[in-house]
């Protein structure tokens, strides 16, 4: 955690309890929540306490899990309408996982993770099963690396990356230079595992990039659909969005 003076700790323990239930949770034990979030149990035990004071927990009796309350739900409808972009997007991103079999999504950076934020999966075909909540390697995702690539030079070395961090960020940007889109050709375990391709857009809501992603297998999507067709309608659809929201190209604000 940060060491500046005007950092509140406590705060950020809280919300990391929050941020450890993923949407395929069936609630969490205080156990379940320490272990994701590294937290001693005496201070998890008052974090967990107190949000269920506030409504950000539910908790029904001693043996019962942990469940998120009505008070994040509330701050998740305000988000939910807040954030225009990803409604705009939304039936021709289902469109394009029908259409490619992919599971289609748009993840945000959180640090040096991605965070998945929408999922769309294509109806009738078997697809890949992330739910919204659902964090990855930024540096191992051609999601990660559309977000990355964007990020101004300060931004970027803020997060303290490794040289082969950023050689990955650097063919992330030669791609978006030259195609319009991303797909990590990294020997990584997440590349060897899932093939995705993937296309920044700034989303002003955040004030911050988030990354417009179509993923599947690699027996499903070989590099050469991503190259020839997923790639280039992933890339026609966020310009779409772009003109649609009057926002510039991620590439362009790059700084």
């Amino acid at each position: 955690m940060s060491t500046d003076r005007k950092f509140a700790t406590t705060l950020a323990r809280g919300l990391s309890v929050l941020r450890a239930f993923r949407a395929s949770d069936d609630g969490l034990t205080n156990a379940e929540i320490a272990e994701r979030t590294g937290l001693p149990k005496p201070t998890l035990t008052r974090l967990t306490y107190t949000l269920t004071e506030l409504g950000y927990l539910n908790h029904a009796g001693r043996n019962d899990r942990f469940r998120l309350g009505p008070a994040v739900l509330s701050l998740g409808a305000v988000a939910q309408v807040s954030i225009s972009f990803v409604e705009m997007a939304s039936e021709a991103m289902q469109r394009l996982a029908n259409e490619s079999g992919t599971l289609s999504l748009i993840a945000v950076r959180d640090g040096t993770r991605m965070m998945l934020a929408r999922t769309w999966r294509p109806r009738d075909t078997a697809s890949l099963w992330l739910e919204p909540g659902h964090r990855l390697d930024a540096f191992g995702t051609s999601s990660g690396l559309a977000a990355l690539s964007v990020l101004s030079d300060e931004s970027f070395n803020a997060l303290d990356p490794t040289d082969d961090q950023r050689a990955l960020r650097e063919d992330g940007l030669t791609q978006l230079v030259t195609n319009g889109f991303i797909i990590n050709r990294a020997d990584t375990a997440h590349t060897r595992r899932i093939h995705a391709v993937s296309v920044p857009y700034f989303a002003g809501e955040y004030g911050a990039p988030v990354a417009f992603t179509c993923g599947a297998l690699p027996d499903m999507l070989s590099v050469e659909r991503m190259e020839a067709e997923v790639g280039p309608a992933l890339r026609d659809l966020v310009r779409d969005l772009e003109t649609r929201t009057g926002r510039s190209p991620a590439l362009a604000r790059r700084g």
